[in-house]
């Protein structure tokens, strides 16, 4: 299985707007998605005001290629969210049967 980590940083003051598309739009485009075994959202608290992430456990990397496309290294950044994001960083893993 395939660990992705996105982590997002949005623009100071775009907290709430990129909040309500991170949920309402691509957590449920990410949910809605084959071979995806689970997703968790993580959203901002004090310390890191802007900072959002997404933690997604993908069968293998077919099915991660099946969201993302060839360019599976990459974010997959929605067009209404381009203008929210001051930076994202994405980190894959290979998940660890322990």
């Amino acid at each position: 299985m395939i660990l992705r980590f996105f982590r997002a940083i949005v623009h100071d003051g775009k907290q709430n707007e990129f909040r309500d598309f991170f949920l309402g739009t691509e957590l449920p485009n990410v949910r809605a998605q084959a071979g995806l075994v689970s997703v968790s959202v993580g959203l901002p608290i004090d310390q890191s005001p802007t900072e959002f992430s997404m933690v997604m456990v993908w069968r293998d990397l077919n099915a991660l290629k099946g969201f993302t496309g060839e360019r599976w290294e990459e974010a997959v950044i929605h067009p209404d969210e381009v203008h929210l994001l001051k930076e994202t960083h994405v980190h894959h893993y290979n998940l660890a049967q322990i």
